[in-house]
């Protein structure tokens, strides 16, 4: 046993459960945090962007160390649109998340490299046969696939490459539509850190999860050279495979993760956007709404967190919705036409959207005009029971 103990500890160090320790050691610094990561750095290797809007009140304060770059705009690019829109765009990175839990947390709170055998409501014991008491576990684990929930997946390739001269972008390119189209929509994503350093990301919405390494590195090299950019060296490099929601049965979600008396958050909690799996506008509301509360023994959050997930299923019908219609009304190759329609609407309309918080005559909005898809086809998807494809994948190693 270890005779440390803890408050809370929070299993995974990715970005949920990062946010949730900054947010407590920022609000709730009398609690005693642990967080447990199997990886030996927190966060993984990953780029994770948002727009500013994203932010709730008091979620300013608590990413800004997070922050690798920051952009007063970005631009897409499609067939037939490409447009700048003056919304403030930034990102952070994993390296930036690791210095920061670790510079507000103890030294010997942040347990690294260590993977766990058991979880209890009231303990936590890793492999290595160290048991630590607990007043409350949040798992915020992630999950590989989500079982008991159908719709299509957004895989990606990224490198960071650092080019011989400098490669001219001025704004990221949040989407650049007018790539050949494969595998479903595919596009790719420019982030200009420095006048050298651009990470640029091949991205897919396609109905596999499958990542096809060689084949995105060479349609990245290729991009590279149509832009006129000769690259001098690969500095990183990041995959990854994200669910997008189109239908669930969220009862049976639930069960498949819970416990009993250990609070769920991130992915592994349904918290995501069931459309673009974006989840950091859900993971810092809940991180912030999770230190507001008063009551911290282990069953309160396992029964308040459990409440915050269905409401945020309940809130996410619309963007399910959209899924369906995205990945079993269109086209494969002809999906970005539905992209390039929505960034033809109000930018305010588009801030909103990503954040989750799409007002009724937003819907009105994105449901109205020429459809980009056959309208019979869609109302078929959206009224029937479309044959959308399983979530369910391989567990990760505990």
């Amino acid at each position: 046993m270890d005779d440390r103990g803890a408050d809370i500890i929070v299993l995974g160090g990715g970005l949920a459960g990062g946010l949730i320790a900054l947010a407590l050691a920022r609000l709730r610094p009398e609690l005693h945090v642990i967080v447990v990561e199997r990886g030996d750095r927190l966060g993984g290797n990953h780029v994770w962007s948002f727009f500013a809007t994203d932010l709730p009140a008091g979620g300013t304060a608590l990413v800004e160390p997070l922050i690798a770059a920051r952009w007063d705009d970005y631009e897409v690019r499609f067939p037939a649109l490409h447009r700048v829109l003056r919304t403030p765009y930034h990102s952070m990175t994993s390296a930036r998340l690791d210095e920061a839990v670790r510079a507000a947390l103890p030294a010997d709170a942040v347990l690294s490299g260590c993977e766990i055998a058991a979880v209890a409501a009231d303990r936590v014991t890793l492999r290595d046969g160290r048991t630590i008491a607990a007043g409350a576990v949040i798992d915020a684990r992630g999950s590989a696939g989500l079982p008991h929930m159908a719709g299509g997946w957004q895989k990606f390739l990224g490198q960071l490459i650092r080019t011989t001269v400098p490669h001219g972008l001025t704004r990221p390119i949040v989407m650049d539509g007018t790539v050949a189209q494969h595998d479903g929509y595919r596009f790719v994503y420019c982030l200009p850190f420095s006048a050298h350093e651009v990470f640029v990301e091949d991205t897919y919405y396609a109905d596999g999860p499958a990542v096809d390494a060689p084949l995105l590195r060479d349609r990245i090299g290729a991009y590279c050279a149509a832009a006129g950019w000769q690259v001098a060296e690969i500095l990183g490099e990041e995959s990854g495979v994200l669910p997008v929601v189109g239908s669930g049965d969220w009862a049976a979600f639930r069960k498949y993760h819970e416990a009993p008396g250990i609070a769920l958050a991130g992915v592994r909690a349904g918290l995501l956007h069931p459309l673009t799996g974006y989840s950091f506008p859900s993971a810092l509301a809940f991180a912030l709404d999770l230190a507001a509360r008063d009551d911290m023994s282990g069953h309160a959050l396992a029964a308040w967190s459990r409440d915050w997930a269905e409401r945020h299923w309940r809130a996410g019908g619309f963007y399910r919705m959209l899924t369906k219609m995205l990945f079993d009304a269109a086209e494969p190759d002809l999906r970005y036409i539905v992209l390039q329609r929505f960034y033809r609407l109000n930018c305010g309309l588009i801030e909103r959207f990503y954040a989750g918080q799409s007002t009724l005559a937003d819907r009105l909005r994105v449901l109205t005009g020429k459809p980009p898809v056959p309208f019979f086809t869609a109302i078929g998807t959206v009224l029937g029971n479309p044959p959308l494809n399983s979530l369910t994948l391989p567990e990760p190693r505990a």
